[in-house]
């Protein structure tokens, strides 16, 4: 491969389908957008760990949005970490780049910077938001945190809450190319069975961890078969193929699936972008009162805030916010 194909695939997501087995998958690979992503903080190596992976599946999974829409993961812990948050806006036009932003919360009393990434993670949830926009209620759907990975959190989640057939595969970690530092890079394989037309429900628990569903629950006999064929092939995939730049996705995709009859669709480019602004900032204080805003003023007469996404610095005056707020241009 040439370097200008291996930029071409780097940060995209390329859908297709399995036209034999029913499923349908993405491949993404992520580099400058991952790097992005973590150089707005100052983050040990075992929290980067946690946000590459939660920011592969949010790009693996939001590649559905449709324009303008926005899809958001969330992981909410009792372990060292306590928060992973994500955020993956659909583009503003066809042929235009999604943004994609990521945040974590982490205790550094109780991190354990030598240990598994996930074991820094405890008991809490995981969830997945998406807003379809003005006039359309957000749709929010929450599962306990299971498994040991965070991918296999995801994979409960569709099978508990969408009662889709979910797998990913996944690899990241921090590349060194001859004559640069050392970056992130991160790179998977998603596969879904179709959705069915009627949901699986039954009043008995599933086969998965606490009694929750997973996909072999879902499938019938025969879906069963493909899905099994298809997750056996998949896992003769292995890390250089998920993230090296000498396969393309197209050829790793001929290489595990070609006797599933793979199809590919267009490629979804993807780059870091952050929607704050001072706008964003006033609006989410206008539901105080000049009091409230009083105690949130700093010892030099400012309220300030920062970006947790991109530590983006907003300074304001404190007679211009909240819904006592002066009509006047104050803002530093």
């Amino acid at each position: 491969m040439t370097l200008g194909s291996q930029i071409a695939w780097d940060d995209t997501v390329l859908p297709f389908t399995l036209d034999a087995s029913d499923i349908r998958g993405r491949v993404a690979r992520l580099d400058g957008v991952l790097d992005a992503v973590l150089k707005q903080h100052d983050y040990p190596p075992v929290i980067e760990a946690l946000v590459a992976e939660m920011a592969l599946l949010t790009a693996l999974i939001g590649q559905t949005m449709k324009l303008e829409w926005k899809l958001s993961l969330q992981v909410r812990s009792s372990g060292a970490a306590r928060l992973i948050a994500t955020d993956y806006y659909g583009p503003t036009e066809d042929g235009e780049p999604a943004r994609m932003r990521a945040y974590a919360g982490y205790d550094a009393d109780l991190l354990d910077a030598g240990a598994d990434p996930f074991s820094q993670v405890g008991d809490g949830y995981f969830a997945i938001l998406i807003d379809q926009g003005s006039g359309m209620a957000p749709y929010q759907g929450i599962t306990p945190l299971t498994g040991s990975s965070l991918s296999a959190c995801a994979e409960t989640y569709f099978a508990q809450s969408e009662q889709i057939p979910t797998r990913f595969s996944l690899s990241f970690g921090l590349n060194q190319n001859a004559g640069q530092g050392a970056r992130w890079r991160a790179g998977g394989v998603m596969l879904q069975h179709m959705p069915k037309a009627s949901p699986f429900a039954s009043g008995e628990g599933g086969s998965g961890e606490g009694g929750l569903l997973a996909a072999e629950d879902i499938l019938t006999d025969d879906e069963g078969e493909n899905w099994r064929r298809a997750n056996l092939l998949l896992d003769t995939v292995d890390d250089l193929e998920l993230i090296g730049p000498s396969v393309a996705p197209t050829d790793l995709l001929v290489r595990l699936f070609h006797e599933e009859a793979p199809r590919v669709y267009d490629a979804q480019p993807i780059t870091f972008g952050c929607t704050c602004s001072a706008d964003r900032v006033r609006q989410s204080l206008s539901i105080y009162s000049a009091k409230d805003i009083g105690t949130m003023t700093t010892d030099e007469g400012i309220v300030t805030a920062d970006c947790q996404f991109c530590g983006a610095h907003y300074e304001f005056q404190p007679d211009t916010l909240g819904f006592e707020a002066e009509k006047t241009d104050g803002d530093a």
